[in-house]
């Protein structure tokens, strides 16, 4: 685990299994259709149970790329899930845009659903084919420059499958936070 003070609050990176983390809510890397899928939203609606699908379908008609929808929990230990979009990866500078869009909408529903600590994955970057060298400098800085004003967000953790893409993260915040 590596983390970072960002004003007054905490940012960390760490490897482990997002469903089983403790934060009031997690991140998703969704679909524009909000219809499940594979990786980490197939381990989400799967660990939370079908009311997280239910929920959705009942409140929402899709989400467009770059936004964040919110639900409960389901049968996860975090209350809610902000299931954001990002882009599938094409190379064009609306990419990034649109990447980090998806991480501050999610933290703009933090902030008005007063949540304090949120756990997100590495969005966009595994079937949608996001680099994960640029998607995690992406991610941080976003979630850096947010926190700045943002005090009432007190923890946002990075919650990372496999080493590979934690070493990436952790080199992202180093560089970002100046080796702090």
């Amino acid at each position: 685990m590596m983390q970072a003070a960002i004003h007054q609050s905490v940012l960390e990176v760490v490897q482990s299994d997002i469903t089983q983390e403790e934060t009031e809510a997690i991140g998703n890397a969704a679909n524009s259709r909000l219809a499940g899928g594979g990786g980490v939203d197939g381990a989400i609606h799967r660990g939370g149970g079908p009311s997280i699908m239910a929920e959705l379908k009942a409140g929402y008609k899709g989400c467009p790329t770059g936004s964040a929808v919110i639900t409960g929990g389901g049968n996860l230990k975090a209350k809610y899930v902000v299931h954001a979009v990002g882009p599938v990866y094409s190379g064009k500078p609306k990419d990034a845009e649109l990447l980090s869009s998806a991480y501050r909408k999610s933290l703009e529903l933090c902030t008005q659903n007063k949540i304090s600590s949120i756990s997100f994955p590495s969005i966009a970057t595994g079937v949608y084919g996001y680099p994960v060298e640029e998607a995690s400098r992406i991610a941080l800085k976003t979630v850096k420059d947010y926190l700045k004003d943002h005090h009432e967000i007190k923890l946002v953790r990075f919650v990372l499958f496999d080493s590979t893409t934690y070493r990436v993260y952790e080199e992202a915040l180093k560089e970002l936070t100046g080796g702090k």
